[in-house]
């Protein structure tokens, strides 16, 4: 391998792992407050309740229980009021799912709701557990609102799939410039021999 390719080789492996650290970053964009909770109906703080702004719109959502499991029933609850006067959003929004990491896109429709009470309610149940995007989506004068937060479904693993990809390339990197150690080790023995052999024809070509 030469210079030149080695340090294209280490400009790439540092680049994807500042794309690793940037994952890590917006997979944990939204700062909510944790609470402990028994079940969806329970009585006490939702495991999570995020406040933002949001074009002309102050949005509220929870999520129930506090520790969702797989093949266990949760719920979504989403308030949406104007700045401007404080009055609820009226029409209705589309809440969707999708895998929480770089392979997989794939999204589903959780359901579309009507305000009831002037809350948006969305049941859910996930069959496996893992780390989630919900996204909530509507429209109100021409203009599309989409909010997206994280939702963990289960215990999370001690190494993330980013904890992962990190350490491969640290691997990565540490092979790389032991290859490259080794081959500087047979160059300078290549030069070496090189030299002896120069040396010993020189003296046999002495009268």
């Amino acid at each position: 391998m030469t210079l030149s390719a080695s340090r294209q080789l280490h400009a790439f492996l540092l680049l994807l792992l500042l794309m690793a650290s940037s994952r890590m970053a917006l997979a944990h964009h939204v700062l909510g407050r944790p609470a402990y909770s028994l079940n969806e109906d329970s009585n006490t703080p939702p495991s999570m309740q995020v406040e933002t702004q949001i074009g002309d719109y102050f949005v509220t959502y929870m999520v129930f229980p506090a520790f969702p499991r797989p093949n266990e029933p949760g719920r979504i609850n989403l308030y949406a009021r104007r700045m401007d006067n404080n009055q609820p959003f009226p029409g209705q929004v589309t809440f969707r799912v999708r895998d929480d990491n770089w392979f997989h896109s794939n999204e589903e429709t959780l359901g579309v709701q009507p305000p009831v009470d002037n809350v948006f309610r969305q049941n859910f149940q996930f069959l496996k557990a893992g780390s989630y995007i919900v996204s909530a989506s509507f429209e109100a004068d021409g203009a599309p609102y989409i909010i997206d937060f994280p939702l963990r479904i289960g215990k999370p693993s001690a190494v993330g799939p980013i904890g992962l990809a990190v350490a491969a390339i640290v691997i990565l990197l540490l092979l790389v410039n032991l290859i490259q150690r080794k081959r500087l080790v047979r160059d300078r023995i290549r030069h070496a021999h090189a030299g002896d052999k120069d040396r010993t024809r020189s003296q046999k070509q002495r009268p």
